[in-house]
C-alpha cells in the first residue's frame, strides 16, 4: 500500500466521519496528510495519532471554513508544515436541512458559505501550491441525485460543487490535474445520531441495493482511487458511492 509515496495531502474537515477515514486510507497509501478542523481539535489529534500509530505521517491546522479569508487561513496554516500539494480533497461540510420554506436567509447563506464558497476558494488560493499532475477530490452528495426536499439548500450547494468539479476539470487538465467528486449516500457516523434507532437505521439502509448504510471507508476507498495515478485518466466525474441508492426510483 505505497501508491502515495511522496505525495502530500490535504483533507478538510477530516477530524472525523467520512474525512478521518480518508485521511487514514491516504496515510495508508503513503501520503503525508494534512488533517484539517475547524473547531474540535482533541478529534483532529485523534486522527493524526492514529495515523501515526499505523505507521503514517500526518499533520492538523485549524482553520474555519465559510468565514472572511477562510481559504488564506487554511493554507498559511498549511505552509507552515509543507512546501506544496498533490492531492486536495474538499470534504468538509454542513448539513442544510428544512424544506424552501423553512430556510432562512441566514441558514442558506451559511451552508453556501461552507459547502460551496469555501472549496472554489480553497481550490483557487491553492492553484500555486498543487503540483503538476497533482488531484482534486471535492465531496458532494447523493441528495444531488433524486429529489429531496427536505434538504433543499444543501443539496443546491452541493449541485454548485458538481458543477465547479466539471468546469475545473478542463480548466486544469493541460496542468495534468484531475478533478472529481464523489456522491456518498446514507454513511454511518457520528454526525448522523438518529442511526442510534434500529428502526431508522433499517429505513435507509432500505434505500440501497445491499440493504444496509455505508462506512466511512466505502467513500475513503473510492477517494483513494482517485488521489492515485491509477485514475490518471478519469477527470470531471462524479462517481456514486451510495451502494445503489436510488436505482430503482
Amino acid at each position: 500500500m505505497d501508491k502515495l509515496n511522496g505525495k502530500t495531502a490535504l483533507v478538510t474537515g477530516a477530524s472525523r466521519g467520512i474525512g478521518r477515514a480518508i485521511a487514514r486510507r491516504l496515510a495508508a497509501e503513503g501520503a503525508h496528510v494534512g488533517v484539517h478542523y475547524a473547531i474540535n481539535e482533541t478529534a483532529a489529534k485523534e486522527t493524526v495519532a492514529g495515523i501515526e500509530a499505523a505507521g503514517g505521517t500526518a499533520f492538523a491546522i485549524r482553520a474555519e471554513l465559510g468565514v472572511p479569508g477562510d481559504a488564506e487561513a487554511l493554507w498559511r496554516a498549511f505552509d507552515e508544515h509543507a512546501d506544496g500539494v498533490d492531492i486536495l480533497v474538499n470534504n468538509a461540510g454542513i448539513a442544510g436541512p428544512g424544506q424552501i420554506h423553512e430556510v432562512t436567509e441566514a441558514d442558506y447563506d451559511k451552508v453556501f458559505a461552507v459547502n460551496a464558497k469555501a472549496p472554489f476558494f480553497v481550490i483557487q488560493k491553492g492553484l500555486e501550491r498543487l503540483r503538476d499532475g497533482g488531484r482534486v477530490i471535492n465531496l458532494s452528495s447523493g441528495v444531488t441525485k433524486v429529489a429531496f426536499p427536505g434538504m433543499t439548500s444543501y443539496a443546491a450547494s452541493k449541485g454548485a460543487v458538481e458543477v465547479l468539479t466539471l468546469t475545473l476539470a478542463q480548466t486544469l487538465g493541460p496542468r495534468g490535474i484531475t478533478v472529481n467528486a464523489v456522491s456518498p449516500g446514507t454513511i454511518e457516523t457520528d454526525i448522523h445520531p438518529w442511526m442510534a434507532d434500529p428502526a431508522a437505521k433499517a429505513h435507509a439502509a432500505g434505500f440501497s441495493v445491499f440493504d444496509r448504510v455505508g462506512q466511512p471507508a466505502d467513500v475513503a476507498d473510492v477517494v483513494s482511487f482517485l488521489a492515485s495515478d491509477d485514475s490518471r485518466w478519469v477527470t470531471g466525474q462524479n462517481i456514486d458511492v451510495s451502494g445503489g441508492s436510488g436505482l430503482g426510483i
